[in-house]
């Protein structure tokens, strides 16, 4: 699909959302993107107009009909989004129109846009570099707070600089290495081992706070699948209520009432927590319950935090921790939740109860009264920190895609093999390819090593007017 990318091609594509509203966009881009609109422009001469103008006037087409009254914003290369010309059509926000300026451009000489063309040619005539674009479309999908900031950060240079400065230093050992290899024969030694074993050590701390940061950016950006798992009546469906503030989930007495997942969207502090309500854990009585069991044991398996939800005044602790030991995986976050604490306090229980310290001794424990909305406060603290851990707010860089972890985790790789090979001696030459390897890696999350295969991946995800 991107194999043979023309880059003397003037593109079009709708940049706001397809359907009718109050004004659509239709953006060009290319070198002849001003000389295009131009043709069919009826105020001003717009190759003559300044960069960063907007006029006003009628856009018709080769017959001299009226199209619409449009805005027409012009942007000179090399000051715009793709750092060529620029010209966005704002008319109104008739489907009709927009596709007729569109159909009137291509008939002009434009041809329409492939997906996330424009941020494409930003990338390739060095707007920006690959991280920063891809951050573009997670700015356009960001939402939470939490998720804007993260984007804003990567799309500003915020990982591209951090990597950029661990591959410098590193292309500066390589280069000593390769220069030895060259005066082979005078058995010289251009780069200290003792100063490159240090730098590598440094460097890999730092691909270790970015890789164990993934964690805490994929949450942010998709959201942390939170499951509510318990045994029938134990207030699962209320507590789900009382996170959203609304009567979601149906409430009753009778055992079973929930019989197949609920999802909902709880946003705390600027991160997405996708909570699951599903129905109680117990031996069916039913086919359908039995299908309801099924699935919750499913959702528990793969979510990445457990609220374990039990009724105080009818659970031991050697019941919840047995029925927490069939939910536990690796990797899965629990947080025990004890409820009807109103209750269990009326039955002339002590507020401080020796098997909720018993319980405390495993896991993280809080008593609630979902019904009564009492330490709802204290569980959403607790559920973000399981995620966040303090650090969402401290301005660090933090890994939300996957492919940059993937690239990292290969980088650490290839810096254990120069570890490796420093301890061992090994010549430069295998030491140089090491290096090389891990700066290819490095090099793939910013752009400087891209191949057509991963440009296509990356950028048919995005929307066509981006």
């Amino acid at each position: 699909m991107y194999n043979h990318i023309d880059l003397q091609d003037t593109i079009v594509a709708l940049a706001t959302p397809s359907g009718s509203g109050a004004i659509g966009v239709v953006r060009l881009s290319g070198n002849a993107a001003i000389t295009i609109v131009n043709q069919v422009f009826r105020s001003k001469d717009l190759t003559k107009v300044d960069s960063h103008t907007i006029h006003l006037g009628y856009v018709r087409n080769e017959d001299q009909k009226i199209i619409d009254q449009c805005l027409i914003s012009v942007f000179h290369n090399p000051h715009s989004y793709t750092k060529e010309d620029v010209v966005e059509v704002s008319c109104h926000g008739s489907r009709f129109i927009q596709q007729q300026l569109i159909e009137l451009f291509v008939r002009l000489g434009a041809r329409v846009a492939r997906e996330g063309e424009f941020t494409l040619r930003a990338f390739l005539n060095g707007q920006m570099d690959l991280s920063q674009a891809e951050a573009v479309a997670d700015l356009i999908n960001a939402e939470s707070e939490a998720a804007h900031q993260m984007a804003m950060h990567q799309m500003r240079g915020g990982f591209s600089d951090a990597i950029a400065q661990l591959r410098e230093q590193l292309i500066h050992f390589a280069s000593l290495i390769e220069l030895e290899l060259d005066f082979g024969e005078e058995d010289v030694e251009f780069a200290n081992r003792q100063d490159l074993k240090d730098l590598v050590n440094e460097i890999q701390k730092l691909l270790k706070k970015l890789l164990d940061s993934f964690q805490l950016g994929n949450a942010i950006k998709n959201g942390v699948a939170t499951v509510i798992a318990g045994r029938p009546n134990a207030g699962k469906s209320t507590l789900l209520n009382a996170l959203l503030n609304e009567q979601r989930a149906i409430v009753s007495e009778i055992a079973g009432t929930t019989r197949d997942t609920i999802e909902e969207m709880l946003n705390i502090k600027g991160v997405h927590f996708r909570i699951i309500d599903t129905a109680g854990i117990r031996q069916a009585t039913d086919q359908i319950e039995a299908i309801g069991v099924e699935k919750t044991l499913e959702q528990v398996a793969k979510s990445a935090i457990l609220v374990y939800l039990y009724d105080m005044t009818q659970l031991t602790p050697t019941e919840v921790l047995a029925d927490i030991e069939t939910l536990q995986k690796d990797n899965l976050k629990t947080l025990v939740i004890a409820n009807k604490f109103d209750q269990y306090q009326a039955l002339g229980n002590p507020a401080i109860d020796p098997h909720l310290a018993e319980l405390q001794e495993k896991h993280n424990c809080i008593t609630i009264s979902a019904k009564e909305k009492l330490n709802i406060d204290l569980l959403q603290e607790a559920l973000f920190d399981l995620v966040a851990s303090g650090n969402i707010h401290n301005g660090d860089t933090i890994v939300s895609n996957s492919r940059h972890y993937e690239a990292l985790q290969h980088a650490m790789d290839s810096l254990d093999a120069v570890l490796h090979g420093l301890s061992i001696g090994i010549t430069g030459d295998f030491l140089a390819m090491d290096i090389r390897h891990c700066l290819h890696y490095l090099g793939e999350i910013t752009g400087n090593i891209s191949s057509d295969d991963l440009l296509g991946s990356i950028f048919s995800r995005f929307c066509i007017g981006k």
